[in-house]
């Protein structure tokens, strides 16, 4: 096992940072939420690079690469907070890669690769899914229930705009009855997505705690720093454990998801348990360190805090995890103590 990145994975990370600074700052993303839109100019400069389909097999169109390539991504837009449909798109891909058949991967992975026919993905009870990420504007909607999951196509199916606590990204409910059987394997499917998600939550922790730190050191009161004073270094510190131990275990399922696929259920399931957990902590760690102008609008720290809340929520739950680690982790134990 190998958690460090390749140079040409660096690359991408850094080419991504310095893209993303330049592109999404605070004011395109007020911008982009008081329009109620995404910027489509940022999103298709994405797919101009090859990101879209950056984990999407080569004879569709895509780059070829991994879910590790992938995962770097979601964390840089994270850490940005980019509005745009790039995660939806790549989450409902992966779906269609590893679960559909070659009819269905014809026919809608060349479309998802260049970004000209978005997708999404999400969990739905009786054919409805309660909150899903750029519905709205996507070709095809996977809806996965249980260990099945079905493609519907976006004219097949109702879309309900939401209004929710986070106006980064547009959210929809979706009801749909039928659709297209996915016929492969939905449960590695959905753990490969889950490791995408949850890689966009560490992000979401790391600029939250870069953020703490910097008003920490410029904030004074009695003439000294406030992360002097040891209740704030201390939450600090947390924050920081925090984002590590989410990063450490999302990168886990990355590595699982291309290099031993017997540990990815595992992987996943403490990934998104953890970057989930971690997302939620640190963002509301960093609204307390900022004290009083972290509650305000003008304040840019509770973005950060309301895309943690909705990226938790979709997909399978932290608990849901945490219970299905124990399972996996209870069998395995159990298989060998029988040997």
């Amino acid at each position: 096992m190998n958690f460090d990145f390749t140079e040409d994975q660096h690359e991408i990370k850094r080419t991504a940072r310095d893209l993303l600074t330049k592109r999404s700052g605070f004011e395109q993303i007020r911008e982009a939420a008081e329009a109620e839109a995404y910027d489509e100019s940022l999103f298709k400069e994405l797919c101009e690079l090859g990101w879209a389909g950056i984990a999407v097999d080569e004879q569709y169109g895509g780059a070829g690469l991994g879910v590790v390539e992938l995962m770097i991504l979601c964390e840089e837009l994270g850490f940005s907070l980019a509005g745009s449909p790039f995660l939806a798109n790549a989450i409902g891909g992966l779906m269609i890669e590893h679960a559909g058949s070659d009819e269905q991967r014809a026919q809608w992975l060349p479309g998802i690769a260049t970004g000209e026919a978005t997708a999404t993905l999400a969990l739905a009870t009786d054919g409805v899914a309660a909150v899903v990420p750029d519905a709205d504007g996507a070709a095809v909607i996977v809806l996965v229930e249980g260990d099945s999951a079905v493609l519907v196509a976006r004219g097949d199916a109702e879309v309900e705009p939401l209004t929710t606590i986070d106006p980064s990204r547009r959210y929809a409910r979706v009801t749909a009855s039928g659709g297209d059987p996915l016929p492969g394997d939905v449960v590695g499917g959905l753990a490969r997505a889950e490791v995408a998600l949850s890689a966009e939550m560490v992000g979401v922790a790391q600029r939250s705690m870069e953020m703490a730190i910097e008003y920490a050191k410029e904030r004074k009161q009695f003439d000294t720093p406030i992360g002097a004073f040891q209740a704030v270094s201390h939450r600090c510190a947390q924050m920081l454990f925090d984002t590590e131990g989410a990063r450490s275990a999302t990168y886990f399922g990355g590595w699982a998801a291309d290099a031993d696929e017997s540990q990815l259920a595992l992987a996943a399931a403490i990934a998104k348990a953890a970057a989930s957990d971690s997302a939620h902590s640190v963002t509301n760690s960093s609204i307390q360190v900022h004290g009083g102008i972290g509650f305000t609008w003008e304040a840019d720290v509770h973005w950060f805090f309301k895309r943690a809340q909705l990226d938790a929520s979709m997909l399978r739950s932290a608990s849901t995890c945490r219970a299905l680690v124990t399972s996996i982790t209870a069998a395995s134990l159990a298989s060998a103590g029988g040997a």
